[in-house]
């Protein structure tokens, strides 16, 4: 009996060094999540950076030297592991979970030859959780905003709101707001059981997981904020061209490459291809041009001609009037 009893007393304190020592070398806090039974959800585990090139998986149980894998990163099965190296971070997503697995699990790193690496935290699953999103990722363009609704039952009214996020467990608290890093962030509870977290002035560096706290329990969320859209509008000018040859264009192309700009100024295609309105418009000019040209040569022509056929008229007349007296002139001798 005093044996057990000892043990009684001693086992709380190994359990209890174990814990500490897993989550404080995970940096990561305990976390209680919500979780909707029947549905579909994803969350993320932080590692250490130094770990990346090492197997990732997902336990449960309580007990840390004897929870049960129920998933190794890149493989497939109730619970499905990605990995993403780059960003420390793996996500466990999940097709159907029921309220009998509500319990411990274990974010965990293999390390070769040592205790593996890794922190404990709870999930909750509820038909209606007492702290749940709408939606598990959200998305904006840098400079612009976002806003999140998190949704909290009634028995959390009076707790604690805040927006964390994941990577250095900072959170924004209720009716605070936070303008460092050229963004803010403010939250404001409604009292009608949910509250809105609206991030302005985004950035890239923005982009990672955050969860809605209240209380001890969270929701997780990914936020994604992709580069602002840029738009160039470029407007052809053509000056229509009097002469009879064919008309080309000089065409620019610009390698908007963000650190070398180079220009091709070689002509490089022909107006009928690209503007064939323009076309029909300049050869509706030259076929005007043209018939100008004829008709002022008509009447060059008329005006050099006019004079001297009336020259000839007179001519012809007088010779007609000579002939005429000279054969009358006989005929009165």
């Amino acid at each position: 009996m005093h044996i057990h009893s000892a043990v009684d007393m001693i086992y709380p304190l190994i359990l209890s060094g174990i814990l500490l020592h897993i989550t404080d070398g995970a940096g990561i806090q305990k976390m209680n999540i919500g979780v909707k039974s029947g549905s579909p959800g994803i969350m993320p585990c932080l590692y250490d950076k130094k770990h990346k090139e090492n197997r990732k998986y997902w336990c449960q149980g309580s007990l840390w030297f004897s929870c049960s894998i129920l998933a190794y990163a890149n493989k497939s099965g109730k619970y499905s592991l990605t990995d993403y190296p780059a960003q420390s971070i793996f996500t466990v997503q999940w097709k159907n979970m029921k309220t009998s697995d509500s319990g411990y699990y274990w974010c965990a790193v293999e390390i070769g030859g040592k205790i593996d690496d890794g922190y404990y935290l709870y999930l909750t699953v509820q038909s209606i959780p007492d702290v749940s999103v709408v939606s598990s990722s959200v998305s904006g363009h840098e400079g612009g905003d976002i806003s999140v609704q998190c949704f909290y039952s009634s028995g959390y009214t009076n707790k604690t709101k805040q927006w964390c996020r994941y990577k250095d467990q900072r959170c924004y608290k209720e009716k605070k707001t936070d303008t460092s890093q050229n963004s803010s962030v403010q939250i404001s509870d409604d009292g009608r059981r949910s509250f809105t977290v609206l991030m302005t002035g985004l950035r890239l560096t923005d982009s990672g997981w955050y969860y809605c706290s209240v209380g001890d329990l969270q929701a997780p969320i990914q936020l994604t904020v992709t580069e602002a859209k840029r738009s160039f509008t470029t407007v052809p000018v053509a000056t229509p061209s009097h002469s009879k040859t064919d008309m080309h264009t000089t065409q620019p192309t610009t390698n908007m490459n963000p650190t070398t700009m180079s220009t091709d100024s070689s002509p490089v295609t022909d107006v009928a291809e690209n503007h064939p309105a323009l076309t029909a418009a300049t050869e509706t000019v030259n076929t005007e041009i043209h018939s100008k040209d004829k008709q002022n040569k008509h009447d060059v022509i008329l005006v050099m001609f006019l004079p001297a056929l009336l020259v000839l008229l007179v001519l012809v007349t007088l010779v007609a009037i000579v002939t005429c007296r000279l054969r009358k002139k006989p005929d009165a001798l």
